[in-house]
């Protein structure tokens, strides 16, 4: 391809450096991923923003997670045309394959694909609401996240609530899989609701109990 070219020379710097370090003080580990395949407990499905790393937060070493990003942690609901089959194919081969445990859906503060669909929402993206825009048809799936935080006056708060009601969303979401319903009602599966504070590190848990967040 001709408008493919070598990688940026930081970039090479610093793989060098892993393999010279970290990848050489765990080749053993790695060859043993290499050979043994792997057998992840847990899937996370994280947004696609370059500030949230869920490997980091857990202190997960490579092979523990199964990890799926996209924007604002998305799960679209269950669709028999296999329509937006992307995340959709990532879950059903992490839980009917992989066999995980555990199917995780982070999101964070500050996140643009909420905001975006906020503003988009509010009639202030009209770029985003075009059948052309993909970011935009993708972020119709935030949609219910707007409608339940109307009672939300402050934008910033909104907002905010507006990450968690994702999550929510995308819970529900996973629940209108066939597969993940029986996995879940077998308890080989269970479902997980974060959000996590960029600045201040805080890390939420969805308490479906109460349908709210709860500090861990």
């Amino acid at each position: 391809m001709q408008h493919a070219r070598p990688l940026p020379s930081y970039l090479v710097t610093r793989y060098r450096g892993w393999r010279a370090t970290r990848f050489a003080e765990n080749k053993a580990w790695f060859r043993h991923l290499a050979e043994d395949g792997q057998h992840p407990r847990a899937m996370v499905i994280s947004c696609c923003d370059s500030r949230v790393s869920p490997p980091e937060i857990f202190g997960a070493d490579p092979g523990e997670f199964f990890i799926h990003r996209n924007i604002a942690s998305i799960v679209p609901p269950h669709d028999p045309t296999g329509q937006h089959h992307c995340t959709p194919a990532a879950v059903e081969y992490a839980v009917e394959v992989l066999h995980v445990a555990h199917l995780v859906v982070i999101a964070h503060s500050g996140c643009g694909g909420v905001k975006g669909c906020h503003d988009m929402c509010a009639g202030k993206a009209p770029a985003l609401e075009g059948p052309e825009s993909m970011v935009g048809r993708w972020l119709d799936f935030l949609r219910p996240s707007y409608d339940r935080t109307s009672h939300v006056a402050d934008t910033a708060e909104r907002l905010a609530e507006m990450e968690r009601r994702g999550v929510v969303v995308s819970l529900e979401n996973l629940m209108s899989f066939p597969f993940i319903r029986a996995a879940v009602e077998a308890e080989r599966l269970t479902l997980h609701g974060l959000w996590t504070d960029i600045a201040s590190g805080a890390l939420e848990q969805y308490d479906p109990a109460g349908d709210t967040f709860v500090a861990l």
